[in-house]
């Protein structure tokens, strides 16, 4: 059976990432299609003569580094160095006795682990360095059999010595909108045009990212192939009755059924927030706003108006509720119960939480930012993400026209189909057989 094998440079996160959903994801479409899975990780420790600790080297929590004396100063530069000429992954085997944290998304949907200690760490310190890839050997000198394909779920400084190898670019906003990161872009340039010089195919999620390899890498068409993504919800979850989420949402939240709006993602400037805010306070309707998300990176402007409204304690800090995370259980069921989804984000490489509303049936505002009209098609109120007008015009449609919200979950069960894991099935098998698999 061939055998793909994954990076797990996100799926070691604690509350997981985009990037994190679409590796399990990718792991179980693949499994799906009768390949062999495989991930590999960067433990922070070195590999142990019991099998046990190094499966628990996985998912350990990450500890504070330890301050730097000269020794390890030298050590590290050391180690950076070397780590151009390449590292060894050796196999880990599922021992069955460590219990993998259920927040990160449980164990990865996986046969077999392999472990090279400090890769990703390694890796990056070296290209930032040296400007060189590292490449990655999987040990011979054992029973477990070598991938047939590296899929690097991301652009990484690295590649499989033995192995074709395909990376995923999911977006080149630090190209596209520099304003909203804190990458060094000249860093993220040489990396991007590395990994394409390295790379026997790429996967892309979307056709708007395709277009921006062909145009700002200068990726030839044939080397591309866009798999979008799939939407897969536990059936234990997509099971549940109206009745039931109804219960939840009023027992946890004191939410009515279809009684507020949703919006969730990691707050940074692509997602709009502040503008968001803005909107939803200017439509003047009372129906409450629930943001879900942790702080990313050049917040300031994004919560400047939130923060003086709570500071305030006026009546609109009580229309407008914020957490910082939710279970993915419970996100489900406040994306479920919404009035309507609120994501009108600057720019998307793909735009999951469109697609997740979508098929939960909860009526969606998006806008013209990156993918996201390709993701939503007819089945979203979409809006200029600049015009903060539009979008509060938009907020007032979604609050008072039942009859539309109706339409748009329509229209979004029939938009979501399009992204099934059987459709998704079928674009990873074209990928794959990109690189004879």
């Amino acid at each position: 059976m061939p055998s793909i094998c994954i990076d797990g440079y996100n799926l070691t996160l604690s509350q997981g990432t985009g990037i994190a959903t679409y590796g399990r994801n990718l792991l179980t479409n693949a499994r799906a299609i009768e390949l062999r899975t495989e991930v590999l990780y960067g433990p922070e420790v070195k590999r142990s003569r019991n099998e046990v600790l190094n499966e628990v080297a996985l998912v350990d929590a990450e500890r504070p580094a330890r301050p730097l004396n000269g020794r390890r100063k030298a050590i590290r530069m050391m180690d950076t160095f070397k780590a151009r000429f390449g590292c060894s992954a050796h196999p880990v085997k599922p021992s069955g006795e460590v219990i993998w944290p259920t927040r990160g998304g449980g164990r990865p949907d996986a046969d077999q682990f392999w472990a090279a200690p400090s890769l990703f760490k390694l890796a990056n310190r070296s290209f930032q360095a040296y400007r060189k890839m590292t490449p990655v050997t999987f040990d011979a000198a054992t029973e477990a059999p070598r991938p047939d394909v590296m899929h690097w779920t991301c652009p990484l400084p690295l590649h499989a010595s033995d192995a074709p190898n395909i990376y995923t670019f999911h977006d080149l906003i630090p190209l596209r909108l520099p304003h909203t990161t804190l990458d060094d872009k000249r860093a993220f340039m040489a990396l991007c045009q590395a990994v394409v010089r390295r790379a026997d195919h790429i996967a892309v999620v979307s056709e708007t990212t395709r277009q921006d390899l062909e145009r700002i890498l200068k990726v030839p068409a044939s080397k591309i192939t866009n798999t979008y993504q799939a939407i897969s919800l536990p059936e234990r979850l997509r099971a549940r009755t109206d009745e039931e989420v109804r219960q939840e949402l009023e027992g946890v939240f004191d939410l009515p059924w279809k009684g507020y709006f949703l919006h969730f993602g990691a707050i940074e400037p692509k997602k709009n927030l502040g503008r968001i805010v803005e909107a939803y306070l200017s439509s003047g309707v009372k129906t409450p706003l629930i943001l879900i998300g942790k702080q990313g990176w050049l917040v300031d402007g994004e919560t400047a108006l939130l923060t003086q409204i709570k500071r305030d304690r006026g009546a609109n800090a009580q229309r407008i509720r914020q957490y910082d995370y939710m279970p993915f259980p419970l996100l489900l069921s406040l994306i479920r119960g919404a009035k309507a989804t609120l994501f009108p984000s600057l720019y998307e490489g793909f735009g999951l939480p469109v697609l997740e509303s979508m098929a939960l049936s909860t009526a969606t505002l998006a806008s013209t930012g990156g993918s996201l009209p390709e993701v939503a098609g007819d089945a979203a109120l979409i809006v200029d993400p600049y015009d903060v007008q539009a979008m509060a015009r938009g907020i007032r449609e979604l609050d008072h026209d039942h009859a539309m919200r109706e339409e748009l979950e329509r229209r979004g069960l029939v938009q979501a189909g399009k992204f099934t894991p059987q459709a998704y099935q079928q674009r990873l098998k074209a990928l794959y057989g990109q690189v004879g698999v």
